[in-house]
């Protein structure tokens, strides 16, 4: 049996303190605790639906705003995910997902081929959560997107209330790469790529 996927990230700098331990093959197992109550439901339902274990602890200047924090637990998201992937060996590299939520419907692609981009087409009226403005999502994505080295598309197809919208966009996201990063046994241990490389 081969052993999990796993990556360990510890970041530290000026403004935030992060420290997160990333299964890929796990069981939905997640302890969150960023300081942000909206954050640590997010990241609740993005470890159950896309069976990733997650342990993550971080520690930011909240009191200035969420900012800095959501954008760099984005970032060591990204890159526990990139190094929990190793040489991408077999992975199925593609994945999607159209996630309902209510009168939400969100659609969420992957491609962990090395290419790291954004396309985020999310319009609300309404950006509260309570304190937690829903724009910062679209930052979170856009760090994860640059250090896991991904190309990820997030599209709000129809929806109105912001908390239905981030939770979609999260749940479709665990969706999309628990696909996108499975190993596909067809590919033999190989990359799946015509150049022969992933980056």
């Amino acid at each position: 049996m081969e052993a999990p996927r796993t990556a360990k990230i510890n970041r530290k700098t000026e403004e935030t303190d992060i420290s997160l331990l990333l299964t890929l093959d796990g069981a939905g197992q997640c302890q969150a605790r960023t300081g942000i109550p909206f954050m640590d439901h997010m990241f609740s339902l993005f470890a159950r639906h896309g069976l990733f274990d997650i342990e993550l602890q971080a520690a930011g200047d909240v009191e200035v705003d969420y900012h800095h924090t959501v954008e760099d637990i984005g970032i060591v998201l990204g890159g526990a995910v990139l190094k929990s992937l190793g040489e991408k060996l077999g992975i199925r590299r593609y994945g999607f997902f159209f996630m309902p939520m209510d009168e939400t419907l969100v659609r969420v692609v992957i491609d962990l081929g090395g290419r790291p981009a954004l396309v985020y087409r999310v319009e609300s009226r309404e950006r509260l959560v309570r304190d937690f403005n829903i724009s910062l999502v679209r930052e979170f994505f856009q760090a994860f997107a640059n250090t896991a080295k991904a190309n990820v598309h997030i599209e709000l197809i129809y929806g109105e209330e912001p908390h239905h919208i981030a939770e979609a966009i999260f749940k479709g996201f665990a969706r999309a790469l628990d696909l996108a990063s499975a190993i596909d046994a067809r590919q033999s241990g190989q990359l799946p790529s015509t150049k022969g490389t992933l980056d």
